[in-house]
């Protein structure tokens, strides 16, 4: 089978070198890639905002299979349209990634079926949400409801900061994204995602990962796409994953078929983990950046019959088998980033760190220049260390990043501390 992979980043990469490795591929495409996946599959320069250029790409290549990673194509219909040029595709239709593309969707969605999360309210104006967060009082969220790369939340630790975010929201810091805004309740307890395997009627339980949002050691700074990440989640106990299962992922699945809009694809929730079990913060319409990094490398099965099973809507029946051990990603970030970060810097000793033991490397936002290996993103390496517990596949993950030369980036050194504490 010929697959077609949609996407640029380090998660990207990490689906290629799974994809790569199954019995069931005849040749994999990566639109467009970046220098990590050129080595597991081909690069292909197609405009993927071009729906009908994407499926021309298809039909020419006879793709047998769309794996789509990035959100924007979700929410822009591309599943929908590769569907109707009878091209199988990974991923939610445009209303069902309406889970990930208005969290005030998602947050009715959770009142209409029950689903357990934070008490909420959705703005359009300044003044009502202001309002609204000082009848509530802080500490209190307050989210951009459409996509704005992971950073259009902002847990307020005071009613200024939460009036401060409303003003800079709603004054265009994130473009159409911030045109309505969702203020909910501050959720105390420890953060999860979980991830689900849906082909629109049946759900199967992927696997677990704690992701580390903010920029700054001690989750400090403000939100990023995520710094780093570890898998599995040591609070996401077989009893724990059943619950969300049961409690979240199912009534959410039931919930979008009634409406019309079954659910295909990954579907990742993030949690809060509290005295009164899981609460759902927010879904997610993909597979996730950088969990994806510290997921498939404990993967013990070929990943591309479970996908183009969730894309036919016939999953097999599961359990999904992972590998006992702990695997963890440090994502390498250039100086500047979340705001402005720095690009063209130059990069050494990827290759010195992707051979060490128990260490893979993705690449994430690089690019080749005259031979030169260079910054061009915000994230730009995932350095992934797997091993025995959470304690040795941190040495093993910060090993493979000290062996890495880039004096325009940065990480947090602290990736994984709650799992190495407990």
């Amino acid at each position: 089978m010929n697959v077609l992979l949609i996407g640029s980043g380090g998660r990207e990469h990490a689906l290629a070198a799974a994809l790569s490795k199954s019995p069931m591929l005849t040749k994999l495409f990566a639109a467009p890639g970046n220098p990590g996946t050129a080595a597991c599959a081909e690069n292909v320069d197609v405009n993927i905002a071009s729906h009908s250029a994407v499926a021309d790409f298809c039909r020419l290549h006879q793709i047998g299979l769309v794996i789509i990673g990035p959100e924007m194509p979700l929410v822009a219909g591309l599943a929908d349209d590769l569907e109707a040029a009878g091209v199988p595709a990974f991923g939610p239709s445009k209303a069902a990634a309406r889970l990930e593309g208005s969290k005030g969707f998602t947050k009715d969605l959770c009142r209409d079926f029950g689903i357990p999360t934070g008490a909420y309210a959705r703005f359009t104006s300044a003044k009502a949400a202001k309002a609204y967060a000082r009848s509530k009082g802080a500490p209190i969220v307050v989210k951009a409801d459409g996509l704005a790369a992971g950073k259009g939340v902002v847990v307020a630790m005071s009613v200024c900061e939460a009036e401060a975010a409303l003003d800079r929201i709603f004054g265009g810091a994130f473009g159409a994204a911030g045109a309505s805004v969702v203020v909910e309740e501050f959720l105390e307890g420890e953060e999860a995602s979980f991830f689900a395997l849906c082909d629109g009627e049946h759900a199967l339980a992927f696997a677990s990962a704690q992701d580390h949002k903010r920029v700054g050691e001690g989750d400090t700074g403000p939100n990023t796409g995520g710094m780093g990440a570890y898998s599995p989640a040591p609070i996401m106990t077989d009893e724990m994953s059943a619950r969300v299962m049961r409690e979240i992922i199912e009534p959410a699945l039931a919930g979008m078929a009634s409406r019309g809009a079954p659910f295909k694809g990954m579907l990742f929730a993030g949690l809060m983990i509290g005295k009164d079990g899981p609460k759902l913060i927010e879904f997610n319409a993909r597979f996730g950046d950088p969990e994806t990094q510290a997921i498939l490398p404990r993967l013990e099965e070929d990943l591309l019959p479970l996908l183009l099973g969730s894309a036919l809507g016939r999953l097999p029946p599961g359990p999904v088998r992972l590998s006992p051990d702990t695997a963890l990603t440090v994502v390498m970030a250039a100086d500047g980033y979340p705001d402005t970060p720095l690009r063209g810097t130059e990069i050494h000793g990827v290759e010195r760190a992707a051979d060490m033991e128990g260490v893979t490397l993705c690449h994430a936002g690089t690019r080749f220049e005259g031979g030169r290996l260079t910054a061009d993103g915000g994230r730009v390496l995932n350095i992934t260390g797997r091993g025995a517990d959470a304690a040795q596949a941190q040495q093993r993950a910060y090993a493979g990043v000290d062996a890495i030369h880039w004096q325009g980036g940065f990480c947090r050194r602290d990736i994984g501390w709650r799992a190495v504490k407990k």
